[in-house]
């Protein structure tokens, strides 16, 4: 098990496009005792409101929107390609069946804030600023967005202040 050392968020110096959009992320919350993760692919880093933030999208159907609507702060944490299968099961499976941190040996850290897995090779903790449902009245491309909805089941959006960064 490696060490983490925290950084500056402006010292990560990956490419966010593959972190996110290749990569993928687990993002983990607080359930009760424990935690529940789900696998992302959409999001984003950037500043806003003079801070650091990240942009997770997370469907409502999911269990780990739940848990992130109780929570003020949750991770985003990045592994490398080893770690391909876990991400996927991650992402197709529900934490109301699975234990899924058992599942993917998976080893969870539980910080003063949020949890994350030490397998990590990067992870943000982040903290709620402000959330907003995205809607069909608010796609300007209907073309682009509406085909990746089915049944109204929209993203909640969720701009987080990046808190701690912490990188193997």
């Amino acid at each position: 098990m490696s060490v983490f050392k925290e950084i500056l968020p402006e010292e990560i110096d990956n490419n966010t496009f593959e972190l996110i959009g290749k990569d993928w992320a687990l993002v983990t919350a607080k359930n009760g005792n424990g935690c529940n993760t789900m696998t992302a692919s959409w999001g984003g880093l950037g500043i806003m409101w003079n801070k650091p933030v990240a942009f997770t999208f997370i469907r409502p159907q999911r269990f780990t929107y739940e848990l992130i609507e109780n929570e003020e702060y949750f991770t985003l944490s990045f592994y490398g390609e080893e770690y391909r299968k876990a991400l996927q099961f991650c992402g197709t499976k529900s934490g109301r069946d699975y234990d899924k941190a058992k599942e993917c040996n998976l080893t969870p850290v539980y910080d003063e804030k949020a949890p994350y897995f030490s397998e990590a090779k990067l992870v943000l903790v982040c903290k709620k600023l402000y959330a907003q449902d995205l809607n069909e009245e608010s796609a300007v491309d209907k073309n682009t967005v509406l085909p990746n909805y089915n049944k109204d089941d929209y993203h909640k959006m969720y701009i987080s202040e990046i808190v701690k960064v912490l990188k193997k």
